[in-house]
């Protein structure tokens, strides 16, 4: 597969990801696994196209409460429950791919983050989600640009 058609799976696996996190955190379902199965079913490729977003979906509800103690931490002057469930979605993705996922370069992670918060939320959330991004970054005592 191509540098470029694995760019377009994992794009894709981000997308499904995000949809389903922001479904997650308003209906947290009681069995995940049958959840996921349903889900998947009603995307455009088959289930094995979005692995990599399904690995993103199982990590960040996996550390979620980690994550959102993380959040609530960097948010400057802002109200946790005030944050959009949007940009909460992509600010729990995009941090467990830096703080987790040391495959993927943080600015990796954060142009991604950059880029659904375009496509799924507000001009002002691309600021927001910047900034509490590239506040983590500085914290993660890690070359920014590098895969490890």
């Amino acid at each position: 597969m191509s540098n470029k058609a694995i760019f377009a799976q994992r794009r894709d696996g981000r997308v499904a990801a995000l949809q389903y996190l922001f479904a997650w955190s308003m209906n947290r379902p009681a069995n995940l696994a049958e959840d996921l199965r349903v889900f998947f079913e009603g995307m455009e490729q088959p289930r094995d196209h979005y692995a990599f977003g399904e690995e993103l979906i199982h990590g960040v509800i996996e550390h979620a409460e980690e994550l959102d103690t993380e959040i609530k931490g960097l948010v400057h002057n802002w109200d946790f429950s005030r944050i959009a469930k949007v940009d909460l979605a992509i600010l729990r993705l995009s941090m467990y791919e830096m703080k987790y996922r040391k495959d993927i370069p943080p600015v990796v992670s954060i142009n991604e983050a950059i880029d659904l918060s375009k496509q799924f939320s507000n001009l002002d959330s691309k600021r927001f989600i910047n900034g509490v991004l590239d506040r983590l970054k500085g914290q993660l005592g890690r070359d920014a640009r590098k895969a490890e």
